[in-house]
């Protein structure tokens, strides 16, 4: 059963009050190359492209993120779906005055230019209420268009043109039946169909303008009582062509805009500096070293948040490891669901960053798997209830590498911060409490007992080294971490209190963090840490983040060994691993740290290849380099700048925990915090808070931690160690303000 669409109030942000609006451009005085580093990506949640906006030969390579090989046995592979050519006829190949970019405020991807004396206009965008990718193609001379239009399927499937109609079918190896069509139309000029050694494609001649509404379907259904198929490719493509091609180009444009932006612009950051958009992006890449650019680094932050929204929309599937971007049929990993961080680093960002919605395809994903990773955990782990899974995974509940036993309870985190930002208690009974309690219920059953009473977790793995033993820290924080949602959900709800009592007991008897012989946190219960190791993987400081185990506020001496263990790690790694680093500097509130792990994020990188030791970085179209692609990073970083301004998984509103030096002035609308609070307004300089609004959205009692003194009309305030504090009742609806 899916979540049905949530209603939220939210306040409305205007960019402008920043002067934002030119800034969130990422552009290139070149056409791309290469689909990694230097395309632009461009998706509604489920089917995507990557624009090279090449001047005489365009290529557009498209995806559908439900095109899987495999099924619920054999993890199979994402598969690319195929690519739209269009070739131009032009007699002077030579051209002036080029600009692609990537308009992230709106989400239209734009190429413009002079050739043969006439200049040439495109924009591209997909659009989720109508379904479609919609290229149009202007210029300001009349029939000045006269090109080749082919697609090729990626499985070398036959492409047939109809009329105006490009399309190819085929099935996967697995049975999965799919669609891509184009549908063409042309503005004066004329169009017919011609052959080829590439097959059939559709020819213009001297027409004014192309518009090109493009779609891509698969039979994929999340249910698995349906065997993961539901309508067939092509009714579903007819009728969705059918309804994008009865309105206007102007029509789709103001649909996907307004749908998009009803998103994005819930938040607006400013970090400082002065505008600086004049230079490519690749270059401001390549003076970031030598130049500070915190308008790069904001960019970067809401760059994260529109490939959230592109790549993750109600009713579809998550985010995988390239969100729904992939040229490949062998892609790194399988551009698979990876539970032992990757799919939930991908996530960490949606609550915070107010775009709950785009939450929603990862909680109905694991809602999915439910049944068949139940039945491969009673084959795997006999006598227990409940489920777990194994480290990759696909879309049909299909699992494959190593059995992963805590990527189940990691996944029933992204269950509850679901219900701590929004406060839905229908949410909580009917859809998330099942799932966290099944999960309880399998590791009730699955944790060793010792003669003394402690509960240790049998054969982990600290991911992605170290022995397979008892007690490994990093599984034993996300039990504590599933324990403590399971408790505090079934408190809320009233329900299961001897179940409750049981979970409690237990959780009193886990083995609990270890501070080790050289002040570090222990990564296995044998203190043998190595403080040489930088391994990527600093998997035991989970219950620093995203757990809620370790807080410098209560349990400083935990805080204190976790920086020894992270200062010992180093601060360069590959990138989503360097994005975790700067929440766990965020967490540790060192925000200098968090920035120097930032400023090492943003290292230009070249090349597609996967290397674990040569370092991660950030490629010229602001994909994370693992190296190669991954999308985790992206989100990573900006789940990191958001814990930098504001923190509250310690039951208080913290802000500015970890705002570093560099960031002395700045303002940030739209954050959110758990208890459903939205911060309409964020104001500091010179480091400390000036003003503060808060929008309580549930009603929920409010304690806000800050680093400076505030004044607000009827609200005591009081010390603590360094920070003023103020405990406030609320009204759901009403706004508190704070003046510095």
């Amino acid at each position: 059963m899916l979540i049905s669409s949530l209603a939220f109030s939210f306040s409305n942000t205007v960019f402008a009050q920043n002067k934002q609006t030119n800034q969130l451009l990422l552009w290139d005085n070149k056409p791309a190359k290469d689909w990694m580093t230097e395309a632009y990506p461009i998706g509604n949640g489920r089917i995507g492209g990557m624009i090279f906006g090449g001047v005489n030969n365009e290529h557009v390579q498209f995806n559908d993120n439900t095109l899987w090989t495999g099924d619920e046995n054999d993890r199979g592979m994402y598969q690319a779906f195929g690519d739209l050519f269009i070739d131009f006829d032009q007699k002077d190949q030579n051209f002036t005055g080029y600009k692609r970019e990537l308009n992230i405020t709106n989400a239209v991807h734009s190429v413009s230019y002079t050739q043969n004396g006439t200049h040439y206009n495109r924009e591209y965008f997909c659009s989720f209420p109508d379904k479609v990718m919609v290229l149009r193609f202007t210029s300001d001379h009349k029939s000045s268009y006269s090109a080749a239009i082919r697609l090729k399927n990626a499985h070398q499937g036959k492409v047939t043109v109809d009329g105006n109609k490009i399309q190819f079918t085929g099935k996967l190896s697995n049975n999965m039946p799919y669609q891509a069509t184009a549908l063409v139309k042309i503005e004066n000029g004329k169009s017919y169909p011609v052959k080829d050694d590439n097959g059939e494609k559709l020819k213009i001649d001297q027409a004014d303008a192309i518009t090109i509404i493009f779609t891509a379907a698969t039979n994929y259904s999340n249910k698995r009582e349906q065997q993961w198929k539901g309508e067939e490719p092509a009714p579903k493509i007819d009728r969705i062509l059918k309804n994008a091609t009865s309105k206007s180009y102007a029509s789709l444009l103001k649909n996907h805009i307004q749908d998009y932006q009803q998103l994005f612009s819930r938040l607006s950051l400013y970090l400082g500096g002065v505008k600086n958009n004049s230079l490519p992006t690749y270059q401001r890449l390549i003076n970031y070293k030598k130049t500070p650019d915190l308008d790069l680094e904001a960019l970067i932050y809401q760059y994260g948040r529109y490939l959230l929204i592109s790549s993750s929309r109600e009713g579809g599937l998550p985010a995988n490891l390239q969100g729904l971007w992939n040229e490949s049929n062998t892609p790194p990993w399988g551009s698979d669901y990876h539970s032992n961080i990757n799919i939930q680093m991908n996530y960490w960002l949606a609550e915070p960053t107010n775009l709950s919605e785009c939450h929603i395809p990862y909680l109905d994903y694991i809602n999915s798997m439910r049944e068949v990773s139940a039945v491969a955990t009673r084959k795997q782990y006999p006598n227990t209830r409940g489920w777990t899974v194994r480290t990759e995974n696909n879309i049909f509940g299909g699992m494959s590498y190593l059995w992963n036993t805590p990527g189940s309870a990691w996944y029933a985190q992204a269950l509850w911060e679901h219900y701590a930002f929004t406060k839905d208690k229908d949410y909580l009974k009917n859809f998330a409490y099942p799932i966290i309690k099944e999960i309880s219920e399998f590791w009730d059953d699955h944790l060793k007992r010792r003669p003394d009473g402690t509960l240790v977790s049998p054969l982990g793995w600290s991911p992605e080294h170290g022995p397979t033993e008892d007690g490994v820290t990093h599984d034993q924080q996300i039990v504590f971490d599933l324990f403590t949602n399971y408790i505090e959900a079934a408190e809320i709800l009233g329900i299961d209190q001897d179940y409750k009592n049981h979970i409690a007991d237990l959780k009193a008897h886990l083995l609990k963090p270890k501070i080790g012989k050289w002040g570090q946190l222990q990564e296995w219960e044998t203190d043998r840490d190595d403080p040489k190791d930088q391994h990527r993987h600093i998997s035991h400081l989970f219950g620093l983040h995203p757990g809620r185990e370790i807080s410098t506020i209560t349990t400083p001496e935990l805080a204190k060994a976790a920086r020894v263990t992270l200062t010992a790690r180093g601060d360069e790694s590959t990138g989503w691993s360097m994005a975790w680093k700067m929440n766990f500097w965020a967490r540790l509130q060192d925000g200098n740290h968090a920035y120097k792990i930032l400023q090492n994020f943003i290292t230009p990188v070249g090349g597609s290849g996967t290397d674990y030791n040569k370092g991660g970085g950030i490629y010229a179209n602001l994909f994370c380099a693992h190296p190669p692609f991954q999308i985790d990073g992206n989100f990573g970083y900006t789940a990191g700048i958001s814990e930098m301004l504001l923190q509250s998984q310690t039951g208080e509103l913290q802000f500015l925990p970890a705002l570093p030096d560099q960031w002395s002035t700045g303002n940030i609308q739209g954050l959110k915090a758990r208890g459903n609070f939205e911060i309409t307004n964020l104001q500091w300089k010179e480091g400390k808070i000036s003003k503060l609004s808060i929008k309580s959205l549930s009603g929920e009692d409010c304690v806000v931690r800050s680093p400076n003194a505030l004044k607000a009309k009827g609200i005591k305030e009081e010390k603590s160690g360094k920070d003023f504090k103020y405990n406030f009742k609320t009204q759901a609806g009403k706004v508190y303000s704070f003046e510095g």
